[in-house]
């Protein structure tokens, strides 16, 4: 059986983002013998913990889980809104139109929904 989620923060709370990555470390170790399709959606002021300025005391756990195919896409909408360049991203970030448009694809392709 192959798993799918989809992670979502939406606000600028490092303990939400810490909680996350921490859910994702947790179910890659259940998972290790299992397919897995694992994705984190930030939008609204959630993109601003994915700057390298910002993320400093969790970038190497967040690099180490696009290492294991986890997926960080981020919302261009609220990018533009904080004034966020996409070169001011962590390099494991991607950039996506709408995050919500995007929590909305994965879901109806079978993801799971996880609101840390």
């Amino acid at each position: 059986m192959e798993m799918k989620v989809v992670f979502h923060v939406d606000w600028d709370h490092t303990d939400s983002l810490l909680m996350a990555i921490g859910n994702m470390e947790n179910l890659l170790k259940a998972l290790s013998d299992t397919q897995a399709e694992i994705y984190l959606v930030a939008n609204g002021s959630a993109v601003k913990l994915f700057r390298h300025e910002s993320a400093s005391e969790y970038a190497s756990r967040i690099e180490r889980l696009a290492e294991a195919d986890v997926h960080f896409l981020m919302c261009n909408n609220a990018l533009n809104k904080h004034g966020i360049k996409h070169e001011d991203l962590l390099d494991s970030c991607h950039v996506v139109p709408a995050g919500i448009m995007e929590i909305i694809r994965l879901q109806a392709e079978g993801c799971a929904y996880v609101k840390p």
